[in-house]
């Protein structure tokens, strides 16, 4: 196969890889970092202390994180096919990626939340503020570096996890990997798509430590 041949399919695999990843990873967000946050709250010592939500939520978490992510994909067809209407393509596969990638970062929020100097919680729950506020003003502002590296892993991962996608039809640069690099045996095409794939995490993972020492920095010079 040409390169003339390859660029418009790399083009819309690498599309289509972003577009994947950027909604399962905002989902990701939107689910996991109250998990997160709620795993800390409701933990022993915790302001809303709670061992039979925090069990529950935990043994959810740690489900969600065990099962291998193509089973999880597999097991998840009729829900996909019920929320999108499909389950093929790129838009099907965001809700098996959004959900295996929900338990993963809720974990690494809890991680980075507990991480925070309790004295600061302390304190400002001695000038009279609220658990949300504590949560809002002290817990995510300190976490924040943290959260971020968190995050930068769990897109790593999600981009991961949809290359795993293309097995089943999930569309993207695993898709692609897998038609044309193994079974029609383009051995050169297997090596770009792995080369686009590798550039497309270094980026990723480049921006996320940039970020992460631009806020590092930050909260250095706040203190």
């Amino acid at each position: 196969m040409t390169w003339d041949q390859m660029r418009p399919l790399l083009e819309q695999g690498t599309i289509d890889t972003l577009y994947m990843t950027g909604w399962s990873t905002l989902i990701a967000v939107l689910g996991g970092l109250p998990l997160g946050v709620l795993l800390v709250l409701t933990d022993r010592g915790g302001p809303l202390r709670n061992a039979v939500l925090n069990k529950a939520i935990g043994v959810v978490v740690n489900v969600g994180r065990s099962l291998p992510f193509i089973i999880l994909m597999v097991a998840l067809i009729p829900v996909t096919r019920a929320v999108v209407g499909t389950a093929i393509g790129p838009t099907a596969a965001i809700v098996p990626l959004a959900i295996g990638a929900i338990p993963f970062f809720a974990r690494l929020v809890e991680t980075a939340v507990r991480e925070v100097d309790h004295g600061l919680v302390e304190a400002a729950h001695a000038m009279g503020g609220g658990t949300w506020t504590v949560v809002l003003k002290v817990l995510l502002p300190q976490s924040l570096p943290s959260l971020v590296a968190g995050l930068t892993t769990t897109v790593i991962a999600v981009i991961g996890y949809s290359a795993m996608a293309g097995a089943v039809g999930g569309g993207g640069l695993g898709s692609l990997a897998l038609v044309y690099g193994y079974q029609r045996f383009e051995t050169g095409f297997t090596l770009v798509t792995v080369a686009v794939l590798v550039a497309v995490v270094t980026a990723v993972q480049l921006l996320g430590d940039g970020a992460v020492r631009l806020l590092s920095r930050r909260e250095r010079a706040s203190t």
